[in-house]
């Protein structure tokens, strides 16, 4: 028989708790966000479906960002136990400089709409954690005002589009050497804009279109609507104005010419580090270590543009293997945990970007949202580490991780490739030519 007694207050008191009121309904709500994953729920909540979508959508399908995330999700982590693992180290070199974390935050276009705060709170948050912050071609606020914001701290990087009008483009690359910024990240895959039918069927346009279901969906979410209504204009940092989709813009803005010969100019004319993001194959991987950049990034563009793109994850062990040591390897696309970012750098990634993590963080609380972002990244990796029975990043190597085969290539019969290969017609020569880019000489630095 189990003897029971009536509970007396002093007995209880000691194993009840009440939990102390948090009063602030932003940070209440930012408190109860444990991972990406609830602050993406919070900023859909909080957000117009044209900007939510904007963040969110992908290309065509997006089969492309499916895939990707899903691939972070198909690994088998591999720990060692008894190690000490008291403290750990979450920082180490990133083009010369340290860097408190192994991440930084993405380049990214029209900030300003999912939350007026936009790239203002990236580049102070980004400073405040110790990680760079990249400025996009279509950001929302000026080089300079980012600058600022990050303080004599800050590690900004600008992204490059290069536009059919090389002098304007280099205007701005122009701006941002004497604004501070120390890293050139020039994106390559976007020759023409993807197809984002979110944006299309929502009618996402510079500037937004205001119609009577952007009103609708707008009126529960009134603290959007008062801060869009009540700050500066929404505009491109980088455009006097403009009419239209975005896709529109940039088919009507970038160049599908670009080749080798003008990243090698590209080169030429900044004073400092040179990343090339978008790269997709090892080939270009090859030919882009030996052009001499300082790193390159693969990427899809966040499933953006090409549908069915190469999974950035799945390519990264090949690329390190083949040209990690004549540059850093940087990934992005599909990030939403910092066990992510743990099993990239075991693969042979020296840096990682986020983009709409970062963005789930704006939507949900602005500059405090994105810190929130990063602090959940930071615990996440750290734990990993430990869990991993790592206390350094140098520790990991891919003997900590395993890509599961989810997607595999289906093999061709025996030689049938180079059967394939074979019949197909050659060009001429004179066609394979490249056609150099006539000289733009605007000074950098």
């Amino acid at each position: 028989m189990v003897k029971r007694q009536i509970p007396k207050v002093r007995d209880l008191a000691p194993l009840m708790r009440f939990k102390k009121p948090t009063l602030n309904p932003k940070t209440r709500r930012l408190q109860s966000a444990l991972t990406v994953e609830d602050l993406r729920r919070i900023a859909k909540r909080r957000t117009p479906k044209a900007a939510f979508d904007y963040t969110e959508g992908a290309a065509e399908a997006e089969l492309s960002l499916r895939r990707a995330r899903q691939a972070f999700r198909d690994i088998e982590f591999h720990p060692a136990i008894l190690r000490d693992v008291s403290s750990v180290d979450t920082g180490w070199d990133v083009l010369g400089r340290r860097v408190e974390l192994p991440f930084g935050i993405a380049p990214t276009g029209f900030t300003r709409m999912m939350q007026t705060e936009g790239e203002i709170a990236g580049a102070s948050a980004a400073a405040a954690a110790g990680i760079p912050f990249a400025l996009s071609t279509m950001g929302t606020s000026a080089i300079e005002d980012v600058a600022a914001a990050g303080g004599p701290d800050g590690r900004n990087w600008f992204q490059l589009y290069m536009w059919k009008d090389r002098e304007r483009s280099m205007a701005l690359v122009d701006r941002a050497a004497k604004a501070g910024f120390d890293t050139l990240l020039v994106t390559v895959d976007v020759p023409v804009a993807g197809a984002r039918l979110r944006d299309k069927r929502n009618g996402f346009s510079i500037p937004p279109a205001l119609t009577l279901g952007t009103v609708v969906n707008a009126l529960p979410r009134p603290a959007w609507w008062i801060n869009f209504l009540t700050t500066e204009p929404l505009a491109f940092a980088s455009l006097s104005k403009w009419s239209g989709t975005v896709g529109e813009l940039l088919d009507t803005m970038f160049d599908p010419t670009v080749t080798y010969d003008d990243l090698a100019w590209i080169k030429a004319q900044w004073p400092g580090k040179v990343v090339v993001k978008g790269v997709q194959t090892l080939d270009d991987a090859r030919r882009l270590a030996d052009l001499g950049v300082d790193a390159i990034t693969l990427s899809n563009h966040g499933g953006r543009q090409l549908d069915r793109a190469p999974i950035p994850f799945h390519l990264l062990p090949h690329v390190a293997r083949e040209v990690g040591k004549d540059l850093e390897v940087h990934l992005d696309t599909g990030i939403m945990t910092g066990a992510d970012i743990v099993a990239s750098v075991a693969l042979g990634a020296r840096f990682t970007m986020i983009g709409r993590a970062y963005l789930y963080g704006l939507m949900a609380g602005g500059r405090a949202g994105v810190d929130r972002t990063i602090l959940i990244l930071k615990d996440e990796i750290a734990r990993t580490m430990k869990l991993l029975g790592v206390s350094t990043l140098e520790e990991l190597n891919p003997s900590h991780v395993t890509q599961l085969v989810r997607l595999a290539p289906r093999a061709l019969p025996a030689g049938t490739a180079e059967a394939v290969a074979a019949a197909r017609p050659k060009r001429p020569a004179s066609e394979q030519k490249e056609t150099a880019r006539p000289e733009v000489t605007p000074s950098v630095g």
